[in-house]
C-alpha cells in the first residue's frame, strides 16, 4: 500500500494543466488507469484533452464523452479509453461499456469514479481537481504506482 500523501500540484491556468496532462501521457502504458475526481468544471475533460492530443497529435477532436459514456482512441503504443461515468445508473453497468477488459489491456481515463463501485481497478492512479483561487489544484494518489513520484515532484506547474 502506498505511504506517501498526495502530491498536490498548484495549476494557475489551463496551460499549466496541459503540462500535467502531457507528462503523464508520455509515461503513460496500456493497463494504466487514471481515475480523474472534481466536481463539474474541475478541469477532468480539460486533463483528458491535453492527454489525448499528447498521444495522438493536437488536430485529434476529443469530445466529452458525456453522453456517449466512453469514446476509444487508437494509439500504436496503446489504446485510450476515455470516459465519462456521470450518468452512469449502476456500478453494473461498468462491465457493459466494455471497461473492465479495458482497465487491463488499454490506457483508461475515467471522469466520476465513484460510480465504479468496487468495479475500481486497485492500482488506479488518482487525480482529484479542486479549484483554487483562478486555478487549480491537482492532487495526485499514486496508490501502487509510487514509482511515477518523481517524475512530477520537479514539475513547475
Amino acid at each position: 500500500m502506498n505511504s506517501h500523501p498526495p502530491l498536490t500540484l498548484f495549476l494557475p491556468d489551463d496551460t499549466a494543466t496541459d503540462r500535467l496532462a502531457r507528462r503523464l501521457a508520455t509515461l503513460a502504458q496500456p493497463g494504466m488507469t487514471l481515475l480523474l475526481e472534481g466536481g463539474i468544471g474541475a478541469g477532468k475533460t480539460h486533463f483528458s484533452r491535453a492527454f489525448i492530443r499528447q498521444r495522438l497529435g493536437a488536430e485529434v477532436d476529443v469530445p466529452s464523452p458525456t453522453y456517449t459514456l466512453v469514446q476509444t482512441y487508437e494509439d500504436p503504443r496503446g489504446d485510450i479509453w476515455h470516459a465519462d461515468l456521470y450518468r452512469l445508473g449502476h456500478p453494473d453497468e461498468v462491465a457493459e461499456l466494455g471497461l473492465i477488459s479495458a482497465f487491463e489491456t488499454a490506457i483508461c481515463l475515467v471522469e466520476w469514479p465513484d460510480r465504479l463501485g468496487d468495479q475500481t481497478p486497485p492500482d488506479a492512479l488518482r487525480i482529484a481537481f479542486r479549484p483554487e483561487g483562478e486555478g487549480r489544484l491537482a492532487m495526485l494518489d499514486f496508490g501502487k504506482r509510487d514509482d511515477l513520484r518523481g517524475a512530477f515532484m520537479a514539475l513547475d506547474a
